[in-house]
C-alpha cells in the first residue's frame, strides 16, 4: 500500500493527496497515518509545500466525510428506529439505545463531530450520527473541518519533523490505532452478549 500512495503522490501531488483523504473518509482502511506523514516527509524534502499538503489532506477528509454524513441523512432516524424494533438486537442495538444516543449527540453534536475526527476507527464514522441528527449542513463542515485540519496538521508536521524517519509516525500511531479499534470491538461484543 505504501507504494501505491507514495505513486500517487508522486504522480498527482496535491491533488493526488486530496483524492487519498477522500479516499480514506470513504473506505476507511486505508490509513490516514501513512498518506499525511508521507506528505509532510515529501514537504521536507521541498516536494511540496507544508502548507497546501495540509489544505489538501484536510479538504480531502472534509470532503469524504460528507459521503458519510448524506448516509446519515439518507437512512433518518424514523428508518433506523424502524430497523432496530426489527432487527436490532442481533447486533445489540435496541430503539431506546437510539434515543438515548440521538439525545447525546444533540447536547453534545459540535464536540462530537470535532474531537471524533482525531481519534482512529471513530474519523470516518461520526459523520452518520452527524447525518441522522440532521446536524446543520454549515455546523457539520466547519467542526468537521476543524477537526480534520487539527488531525492533519499533527501528521504532516510529524512528517515533515521527523524527514527520512517518517515511517516512525506509522509506527507509533499504528499500534494505538489498532488499541483504540479493539477496545470499540471489545466494548461492542460485551454489550451485544450482555444482552
Amino acid at each position: 500500500m505504501f507504494d501505491w500512495i507514495l505513486s500517487v503522490l508522486d504522480a498527482s501531488g496535491y491533488a493526488g493527496l486530496f483524492f487519498l483523504m477522500v479516499l480514506e473518509n470513504v473506505f476507511p482502511p486505508i490509513p490516514s497515518e501513512l498518506i499525511i506523514p508521507l506528505a509532510g516527509f515529501l514537504s521536507a524534502q521541498g516536494e511540496m509545500s507544508p502548507f497546501l499538503a495540509l489544505f489538501s489532506a484536510t479538504a480531502g477528509a472534509t470532503i469524504g466525510a460528507v459521503f458519510w454524513y448524506g448516509l446519515g441523512r439518507w437512512i433518518g432516524r424514523n428508518r433506523l428506529m424502524h430497523w432496530a424494533e426489527r432487527h436490532g438486537r442481533w447486533i445489540g442495538l435496541r430503539p431506546r439505545d437510539l434515543v438515548a444516543a440521538s439525545g447525546w449527540f444533540e447536547r453534545h453534536g459540535a464536540k462530537a463531530v470535532f474531537l471524533g475526527r482525531m481519534v482512529p476507527g471513530i474519523r470516518t464514522f461520526i459523520s452518520v450520527p452527524a447525518g441522522l441528527a440532521e446536524m446543520p449542513w454549515p455546523a457539520f463542515l466547519g467542526w468537521t473541518f476543524a477537526g480534520s485540519l487539527v488531525w492533519s496538521g499533527v501528521l504532516v508536521a510529524l512528517g515533515y519533523v521527523l524527514d527520512a524517519n517518517y515511517a516512525r509516525v506509522a509506527d507509533w500511531i499504528s499500534p494505538v490505532s489498532t488499541w483504540v479499534l479493539v477496545g470499540l470491538v471489545a466494548a461492542y461484543l460485551w454489550n451485544v452478549l450482555r444482552k
